[in-house]
């Protein structure tokens, strides 16, 4: 399988597996209206003077080190009522620790000091760090880690990582507390995405959790105490303003950055260049700005995030033909929306789905160049002449997407209306099947390729990571063979014939990657890093902390 390392006792190596992040876009727990703590609420008191404060007798601290970052509300930052995208995720792991943690180059011991996978794959003991706290000073055990599996199968996150193999009690027999510091858990058989699941689960407090029943509406100070390396301080809805300070008592790395904020800003370049924030995304036609100036610090980013064209099956029996899909495909001039749309700072998306940056993208997949006349031949021989879809787009960069191939489609003869609506309304429509064709934009298509099993197999509906009424049994027995196979080589093999199959079946149409760069000034901080298989600089943990 896609893991490296761990399965003797005591073995500190790196697990290389991918993480899924179409989880990313699993169904939102709103708030529902309840009242939100406000920016400089009060939250749980850390055990130690926070950053700034001195000890009696001791040495005075250097001055606090402050980054700011673009803001815009994405939530409460419990593990239940975060916004279910990237910003909203990654703030609340900022609060929340996990067995394991995602490096630069695969997943790394985090609580869990080390593991051994035993039984032929069926089952995992994780030896847990000791002395870690809770920022109310209690300390973490293995109770905790148990606890936390157990609620999320009564109560689902917003956002869990392969959330099935965890959820389901006939796949995850057992999980238990072998002692304070060790947690076994006991599954029904070999799974190659079990090992990230169980160690990206977000550990909650037990003695907190343990008497919320309705944890979507837990708003209060304590659902946002964890053992993370920062607290959230601060937080307002209405402004989309959150402050993060850092856990003086944590136990891992210590935080380099003393204070996190995001804070809103109407142009993210114009208020990086004023110093408003420290670091941002910029587009290849502004780039020129930073270039060949000391002050400045560039890191172009990997293909991992990305839009790609979803089509409704049930809604619209025509797109259960194989050869429509094709030619919409050949209609679609992915190149000229990374120049127009990307402004160059992209990639084509590959028709075998995975991102062309993925470390096992297959490049020998079928591709289909730009060519509408072969499209509208396709049509004619299907007799489909004169077709007329609806495009469901969010705002903005996405409308402009959407007229673009509006172009493009009515060049093969194919008409495109584009119905724009704001994003989280898009998101709300798809997972309720309320489309025919949807443009969806989002990150994690550098992670474990299992999510083209997710994706694409028969019998997973879920509309909104899911494809509901697409059947290819091809895919289907090559999906269930990969899930299942403990050998890497053997896995990756299976991942390219799945890419191949879907590239020709074309059950959706990935358009394009967004590379993009992000610039930052080092002499105010140079702590930046990127995860394995994730686009973001500002949402890595071991961005702000004492790692390298």
């Amino acid at each position: 399988m896609l893991v490296k390392g761990v399965k003797k006792k005591n073995c500190w190596h790196v697990a290389l597996v991918f993480a899924l992040f179409l989880s990313l876009l699993a169904g939102a727990a709103g708030c529902g209206g309840k009242p939100e703590p406000a920016l400089g609420a009060a939250v749980p008191a850390p055990a130690t003077p926070p950053p700034g404060e001195v000890a009696e007798g001791k040495a005075a601290p250097r001055e606090p080190l402050v980054i700011r970052l673009e803001g815009g509300d994405w939530g409460y930052c419990s593990p239940f009522t975060h916004y279910p995208r990237g910003p909203g995720i990654f703030k609340m792991q900022l609060i929340f620790d996990s067995l394991l943690e995602r490096g630069e180059d695969g997943y790394i011991p985090w609580l869990a000091e080390s593991w051994e996978v035993q039984n032929d794959g069926k089952t995992y003991l994780f030896n847990l760090r000791q002395g870690v706290k809770w920022h109310d000073s209690r300390e973490m055990t293995a109770d905790d880690v148990v606890f936390s599996i157990n609620y999320y199968q009564e109560h689902p996150p917003v956002s869990i990582f392969f959330g099935d193999v965890l959820r389901d009690p006939e796949y995850l027999l057992e999980v238990t507390a072998v002692s304070k510091y060790q947690v076994r858990f006991v599954t029904a058989g070999p799974n190659a995405t079990f090992l990230p699941a169980a160690g990206l689960a977000r550990i909650i407090p037990k003695h907190i959790w343990e008497h919320v029943d309705n944890p979507q509406e837990y708003l209060e100070a304590e659902a946002v105490m964890g053992c993370g390396p920062y607290r959230l301080t601060g937080y307002s809805k209405e402004h989309g303003t959150y402050r993060f300070e850092a856990f003086e008592a944590y136990w891992g790395p210590k935080p380099r950055v003393d204070i996190i904020e995001f804070v809103p800003v109407s142009d993210n370049v114009l208020a990086f260049e004023k110093g408003e924030i420290d670091l941002t995304e910029v587009p290849a036609d502004l780039l020129p700005r930073f270039q060949n100036n000391p002050e400045f610090a560039i890191k172009e980013n990997p293909g991992f995030w990305g839009y790609r064209l979803i089509f409704n099956y049930e809604r619209n029996k025509l797109f259960q033909n194989r050869e429509l899909r094709q030619a919409l495909a050949y209609a679609i001039n992915r190149q000229e929306l990374v120049e127009k749309i990307g402004r160059g700072a992209a990639i084509p998306g590959n028709p075998g789905i995975l991102s062309r940056h993925h470390v096992w993208y297959n490049p020998s997949v079928p591709e289909y160049a730009y060519d509408p006349e072969r499209a509208r031949q396709i049509l004619q021989q299907q007799r489909l002449a004169g077709l007329s879809f609806t495009l469901l787009v969010g705002q903005d960069r996405e409308v402009r997407i959407g007229e673009l191939l509006k172009e493009q489609l009515a060049r093969a003869g194919i008409q495109i209306q584009v119905e724009s609506v704001d994003m989280k309304s898009r998101d709300a429509r798809i997972r309720e099947g309320q489309y025919e064709i949807a443009l969806v934009g989002h990150g994690g298509w550098g992670g474990d390729p299992d999510y083209l099993r997710t994706r694409f197999a028969s019998g997973l509906s879920d509309w909104y990571s899911g494809t509901p009424g697409y059947h290819n049994s091809r895919v289907d027995e090559l999906a269930r063979r990969q899930i299942l196979e403990t050998d890497e080589n053997k896995r990756r093999a299976l991942i390219f014939q799945l890419q191949q199959e879907l590239a020709l079946d074309v059950p959706e149409i990935p358009l394009y990657n967004t590379t993009g760069y992000s610039v930052y000034r080092p002499a105010k901080y140079d702590g930046w890093m990127y995860m394995f298989d994730h686009h973001a600089l500002s949402h890595s943990k071991l961005s702000y902390l004492d790692w390298k």
